[in-house]
This record gives structure tokens, sequence and C-alpha cells, in this order.
């Protein structure tokens, strides 16, 4: 209902001010751009086009980051790019283009990795990138205010300064391109060492080092929830056995579940918090953090029967069908903004909270953001449903929609509903984005599909129709992630380097995991189930051959590569093939997810007995469930 009125609001708002100005950014279906349409800068679309403006004028390019959920790239919107007098300067100087980097993810990663060589730290969105007519850097930032503030130059002095000097070719200019592109012609630094001896006890070691033992979770100060690093550190409790790395598993699922991080009124994590105690976040959601978190609370769950994780699950499940579903499909994120105003829907006045029986507390700019579970907050949901929810960019992404379905067919472990829920959106998934033997990134309904899929979206099918093969065994579905395999490979693969894209400019794949999932990395965990379920000396091969390219990068940076950690774990202590009936891989689904194993695929035989291999050998065959399972443990020491 939320979802509607926003839209609905959106329109009358694009219908009423396109009669006033509009720029080209009106035949894009992208909300995010959409929503840019009517400034007064003339914006274009990342083209050919676009970029061969600028050669043919002779203008330099503002490239302009950012995605539609986004608190500071409204911000910069509305206090910079609605600006007539900054708008005059920037179409006087600059061809102005504007990405999505959702739409367009290879984009953003491209530069992002700029300005990471540039300034040796991440940037952010938005990101702004002043460029030749050639595309050569020679000013980049991410937020930039209007007017100069303590930590940066304004817009008003930055732009008409830097197309001035573009445009006279001052030995300003001169000096700053020359400066950034020194810093760009040298290779990320990894600190490689090819003789350090990696193994799942420095792989642990990596995690404990870098573990917040307060608060849990990694780092100091704004806090991600990081899955993957999770992911990797309960699977290495499960090899080693290791009870203090499998209680900060358990620490840190209970500080997201029981802090701010967590919406305790109507269920789902926010993207990250501001601080290192996970109370205060930042309030917009992200379908690929409920995605990526499910499966911990599920693992978590089942492990230890604690209903505050089932809670989590069946919760958060629930406010993405509630905020994020349409036709079985997802959406991608919900904005912190309501109504101009950071957080307003999910914060509470002193008067509403007082009103029912809580203390206040100034938390959160004047208001009270609950951040701890109780009944009463039950009765703030009232109020909520009284205000518009935030923004939803109504954008179905393939790759975030695939992380979701294989979160479904998780949870349904806890109840099997979840796994025909999984079913209808895999269903509506291949049949809205893959069309005519083509798979693609993203679209925004009813408008049918136009871009072709990257990397990530080909990564995370493949793993999500996996994980559809091991509950309803049927092999289409693994003939399916095969030959999306296949396609992958020849799209982009070349020459043993993984890229996220096949056009140019060709983005080498990263393995980084910090927002989501690498796709690399999970492209690289894909090809080893894959060797295992089609008993493929050649995809294991494959596997090692990647795995081993990437070992000195590995080494260096360990747990912070974590999910090309748990790709390594699974070659070096192997993948098991449990095999069954049908009936009896179903009616055993618990106990075999409950095993301490980490690294099981299951896969449908005719014979009755439970039979355990290794790609080369079968290790166990038994009649018990629990006979086999144990073989499997004591296998795998």
């Amino acid at each position: 209902m939320y979802v509607k009125k926003n839209i609905i609001i959106l329109l009358f708002i694009i219908s009423f001010t396109t009669q006033l100005f509009s720029n080209a950014l009106k035949y894009e279906t992208s909300l995010y751009l959409l929503a840019h349409q009517n400034n007064s800068v003339n914006w274009l679309a990342w083209s050919k086009d676009s970029l061969a403006k600028a050669k043919k004028e002779h203008k330099a390019i503002f490239l302009s980051i950012g995605y539609s959920t986004c608190h500071w790239c409204h911000v910069m919107e509305e206090e910079s790019f609605t600006n007539k007098k900054l708008a005059k300067y920037f179409n006087k100087y600059f061809i102005c283009i504007k990405v999505d980097r959702e739409e367009m993810p290879q984009i953003d990663t491209f530069y992002q990795e700029k300005f990471l060589k540039i300034y040796h730290r991440s940037a952010g969105w938005p990101l702004n990138v002043f460029m030749s007519e050639n595309q050569n850097i020679f000013y980049i930032s991410g937020y930039l205010p209007a007017k100069r503030h303590s930590f940066s130059e304004g817009l008003d002095i930055l732009v008409p300064r830097l197309g001035k000097a573009y445009r006279e070719k001052t030995l300003s200019y001169y000096r700053d391109l020359k400066k950034i592109q020194k810093e760009l012609s040298h290779p990320l630094k990894y600190n490689l060492h090819k003789d350090k001896k990696l193994s799942v006890e420095s792989l642990s070691k990596s995690l404990q080092k870098n573990y917040d033992e307060i608060y849990g979770g990694f780092g100091e100060g704004r806090k991600f929830p990081e899955p993957s690093k999770l992911s990797l550190m309960i699977d290495i409790a499960e090899l080693t056995k290791d009870k203090e790395l499998k209680n900060y598993f358990y620490e840190t699922l209970d500080s997201m579940a029981l802090h701010g991080l967590y919406d305790q009124v109507e269920g789902g994590f926010f993207r990250y918090s501001v601080d290192a105690g996970w109370e205060i976040p930042h309030f917009e959601k992200m379908l690929y953090t409920q995605a990526e978190l499910i499966p911990l609370y599920v693992k978590a769950y089942l492990q230890t029967g604690k209903e505050l994780y089932k809670n989590v699950v069946t919760q958060t499940i629930s406010m993405v069908e509630k905020h994020f579903m349409n036709k079985n499909l997802f959406y991608s994120a919900s904005d912190a903004d309501s109504n101009g105003k950071e957080g307003a829907y999910f914060t509470f006045t002193k008067d509403e909270v007082q009103s029912r029986g809580l203390k206040f507390v100034n938390n959160f700019k004047g208001k009270m953001y609950i951040n701890f579970p109780t009944d009463l907050s039950k009765k703030l949901l009232s109020l909520r449903t009284k205000r518009y929810y935030p923004f939803v960019d109504t954008k179905i992404n393939t790759a975030w929609n695939a992380l979701m379905i294989e979160a479904l067919y998780s949870a349904s472990l806890i109840d099997k509903k979840y796994a025909k829920k999984a079913e209808l959106s895999l269903k509506a998934l291949r049949k809205t984005m893959y069309k005519n033997h083509e798979l693609y990134h993203q679209t925004v309904l009813p408008h049918k599909p136009r871009q072709k899929a990257l990397l990530e979206d080909y990564s995370f099918l493949i793993s999500a129709l996996i994980s559809s093969y091991e509950h309803t065994y049927e092999s289409s579905k693994l003939n399916f992630a095969e030959y999306l395999l296949s396609r992958a490979k020849e799209k982009f693969y070349r020459d043993g380097i993984w890229y996220l894209n096949e056009d140019k400019p060709r983005v080498e794949a990263t393995l980084v995991d910090k927002y989501y999932v690498s796709p690399l990395s999970k492209m690289i965990q894909n090809i080893l189930k894959m060797a295992t379920l089609k008993s493929s000396f050649r995809y294991e091969r494959w596997a090692k051959e990647s795995i081993l390219k990437l070992k000195s990068k590995l080494s260096s940076k360990e747990s912070n590569v974590p999910t090309l950690a748990e790709a390594y774990l699974m070659q070096k202590y192997g993948i098991v093939l449990l095999k069954s009936t049908k009936k009896n891989l179903e009616k055993n689904a618990l106990l075999i997810k409950e095993a301490k194993y980490p690294y099981i695929l299951t896969k449908k035989s005719p014979f009755d007995s439970y039979s355990a291999c290794t790609l080369r050998r079968c290790f166990a065959e038994e009649k018990s469930i629990q006979l086999v399972l144990k073989k499997i443990r004591y296998n795998n020491r």
C-alpha cells in the first residue's frame, strides 16, 4: 500500500514538473535517474553518445554516481542540482552524466577503485568525478556541499574553477591532472606475501584480530553487518571445533538483533549503524542485507533452538513481503528519509513514547529511536501505519532477487512454506528477466528489461538454482545452472580473469564482500559445487586454478575476502555429496543441515541407503542417516 502511494505521488510530481523543465533523464526507467529529470542541470545518462558529446563539444565531463535510497545523494541534489545558479556553471563548463550504481555497478566499481588508488581509502556515495573529454580524471570526491564547509570547498567555487581551468588548459589543470594520473598509474598495493602460509588457523586469527569483543561485529566506528565474514566465522568454528569463535558468531547475531540495526517494530535490518554499538542505524533498508543475514539466523536457530533467531527470520521475511514484494519479485531498497527527514518513519516524539508507557530517551535528533526489544514497541506500530513508508526503489534487480530466493530456501528449514514462496519467486524471476536465451540485469515493472546481465546476476542466480535443486531435486534446475555457468564463462572470463561486464570499459571483478557478497568469489564457490554435483574434473580444475591465481591476494587479505576464503576451505577440506532418494533427503533435511560439517551437498539417487562421496570416492554407505553423518564428521576432522 505504501509503495503504491509513493509511486503515485512520484508520478504526479514528475508529471507536473515535466511541464516546467526536464532533461534527457526523462527517457530513463531508473527511479534514481528519473528523480533528477527536473533538475536544472542538463543531465545525460551514461552512454557512448554522452561520452562522444563531450569530445564533440570539447567539454569536460562531470560524472555523478549514486542510488535512489542514498541519503547524501538526496542532500546533494536538493542543495546543488536544483540550484539554478550552480546549474548554470555545470551546464556551461561540463557534459553532466548521472549513473545509478545499482543499474550500472560496473561503472561504479571502476570509479570507486580509481578513488581508492588516489586517496587510499573507500569513497561511498555520492561519488563525483570531474574528467577530461577523454575521461582522464582531474578531480574526484564523495559528497560535495553547495557552499564551503570545514571539510570541503563549495561547488559554487569549485565548479567554475575546475571548468575554467579545463577550458583554458591552465597550469593548475595540468598540475591536478598529472598528480592524479600519477597515482592511478600505480597498481593497488595488496602487500602480497607469496611465502606467507595460509591455513584455517591463519584465517581464524585474522577474524579474531578484527573482531570487536565489546559490541560484536568487526572494526570500530560505524558498523556494517558483514554477513560474509560471519559465514566464514561459523564455517571455521565448525571445522576446528572452536567454541570461542562460535560464541563470537552468536554474540554478533545477538548484538545486531537486540539493538538498533534491527527494526524492533516491523522487523528487518538497516544497512549499517553509525556507531560501534549498533545503536543508531542509517535508516535505509537494502534487499541484499535481508537476504544475506536470513541464512545466518536460520543456521544459528538450527544449532541453538533460540527463539530470538527464529523470530528474526520470520519477521524479516514478513517485512520484505510487506514493503518490498510485488508479483513474487522483490524491490531493491527503501529510503532512510520520509517527508524529507532522515528516519522520520522510524523515530518517535517524546509525547508518542511517553503516552505508550515508555521512558523517553533523546537519541536521534530530538526524537527517540526504539533500539531495544519490548512488547510496548508493538504499540508503536499503530503510529507507523498512519505514516507514509519511506520511498521504495521498485527496481527489480536479478542478482539481489536471486539472493533473496536463496534466503527463502534456507528459511524453509524453519517453515516449509518459504520453499514454496522461493519457487514462485524463482519462476517469476526467470519469466521476467530471462528472455530469448538472454539473462538481464534489472528493470522497473511494467517495463521490459533491456540491460543485459552482469557477472553478479549470473553468479547469484546460479547459486540460487543450486539451492533450489537441493530442495526440489529437479534436474532441470541443475542443468539450467550449468547452462548459465557456460554463458557466464563465455561473456565474462578472459585469460583466467573474471570481469563484471562484457562491454567497455570492461571492469575486472573484485574480491570485496563489504556491501554484499563478491560475485567473483561466489562464482568460484559455484564452480566447486557444480564439480561435485556434476562429477566434473573439468570444473574442479577450473576452480583450483582460479583459487591458485588469487591465493597471494587471499594470503594477504585473509578474512577481508571472506567468500574467497570460504571457497579455499571448500576446496581444501572438500565438499561431501550425500546421496539418497528424494524422500529420504527431504525427510532428513534438518538433520543434514545441523551436521557439524559445513560443506555438504545433497543429490537424489535411486538407492534407499545413504552414501557420502567426494569427487573421487564414496567413503560411507549406511541405512542410517545418523551413522553416515557421523562418518562425514569423522572423515573430515
